[in-house]
């Protein structure tokens, strides 16, 4: 089992930035800075940039998201200058839905990712594979 300089597993390690990305995301992007400039196992940096690309990711699609949720109150807002009303409390819920959905399907992937990574294992994730592949 190799260890990193910390002395605890690279699995371990790998898994705690997975685990990190749903706890406090500031401090998954210090762990995955401290892989990547001081750890020399190339499993655990690519699992860094792996754990901070998804989280990334999910941030982008919820970003992106609630955007669309904000169109909602700039439609209901014009109607009102118009002397009219609106209401879109349906179209409100349903971005509420979706932005929790992403959520807990961004707990889950770092959830399998984490426990894959304590055997140093791998869950191919074709696009952000082949992004680290390209960069690394």
């Amino acid at each position: 089992m190799q260890k990193t300089k910390v002395g605890i597993s690279v699995g371990l390690l790998g898994a705690g930035l997975y685990f990190m990305g749903f706890i406090s995301v500031v401090a998954m992007v210090i762990m995955a800075g401290y892989v990547l400039i001081f750890e020399e196992n190339e499993w655990l940096k690519k699992t860094a940039v792996k754990s901070v690309g998804v989280v990334i990711f999910f941030t982008i699609l919820s970003t992106v998201v609630g955007l669309v949720g904000n169109s909602s109150t700039i439609i209901t807002n014009l109607v009102h200058l118009v002397k009219g009303s609106i209401s879109l409390n349906w179209f409100n819920g349903v971005i509420t839905i979706c932005r929790n959905l992403i959520s807990i399907i961004e707990t889950l992937f770092l959830l399998i990712l984490g426990f894959k990574a304590l055997k140093q294992g791998n869950v191919k994730l074709s696009s952000v594979d082949n992004i680290i592949k390209e960069h690394m």
